[in-house]
């Protein structure tokens, strides 16, 4: 297998292979135990929640389907396992350069999110390449995710694409309409937030129906509760909506 040429940044590697050091380290609290789960993404949680594949995976869905999380999850059970994991949001980290990606193969497992803030950028995709290539004699678990398919992303460099091609694709389905409810009441009580059917149910009549606007005014409905010292009432979701 063939390498391309990359300028090279060596990030600072730690004594302790589980530790990497790097500008965008933060200590995310995900956890697939707190992710609702849609029957139509079954499948997908089965392969992902199953630490023993080793396969490399490719992620794709809409903005708030909730990949960041999955990914920032898997890293969490990775840990938990007593195994190395660095989670990479391309979009946060294209700024420090390619070369944090030199040596990162060292890892169990290496999640790289948002894939489509590469495209074009030739030093990046060359990097990912690379990083596929030198996974493959390490036995570093990639998974990738991306808003689009492999297929649509239009990538300028051929070989990045038919790598991605080469693995299991899965697509995240947004949370079905008919599961709104469900799903909004299991956030709720993972959030301890007192949220009743009447309530949750005006909820998804009068705002945006879509998970994460969902949540955003749950968020803001717990904290003016606090705040007025009430319960969450209809009264009460009229004034914030």
């Amino acid at each position: 297998m063939h390498t391309i040429g990359i300028t090279i940044l060596r990030p600072t590697i730690m004594n302790n292979p589980k530790q990497l050091t790097f500008p965008w380290n933060k200590t995310y609290k995900s956890s697939f135990e707190n992710f609702y789960v849609d029957p139509l993404n079954n499948e997908l949680i089965s392969v992902i929640t199953d630490l023993s594949q080793l396969d490399d995976v490719f992620i794709y869905g809409n903005k708030n389907a909730g990949k960041t999380y999955l990914l920032q999850s898997l890293c969490n059970a990775y840990s938990s396992a007593g195994k190395s994991s660095l989670y990479i949001p391309f979009e946060d980290v294209i700024k420090y350069g390619v070369g944090i990606l030199d040596s990162i193969e060292t890892m169990d497992l290496v999640c790289l999110d948002g894939l489509e803030n590469i495209i074009a950028d030739s030093e990046w995709e060359k990097g990912v390449f690379n990083l596929i290539n030198n996974s493959l004699h390490s036995k570093c678990k990639l998974v990738f995710s991306a808003s689009l398919e492999t297929g649509s992303l239009g990538f300028s460099l051929p070989d990045l694409e038919s790598r991605l091609r080469k693995l299991n694709s899965y697509e995240l389905l947004p949370i079905h309409q008919d599961n709104l409810l469900e799903a909004l009441k299991f956030i709720a009580k993972l959030r301890s937030i007192d949220l009743g059917d009447k309530e949750a149910q005006y909820l998804l009549t009068y705002a945006k129906r879509n998970i994460s606007d969902l949540v955003g005014i749950l968020e803001s409905l717990d904290q003016l509760s606090m705040e007025m010292k009430r319960r969450i009432t209809i009264p009460l979701i009229k004034e914030l909506l």
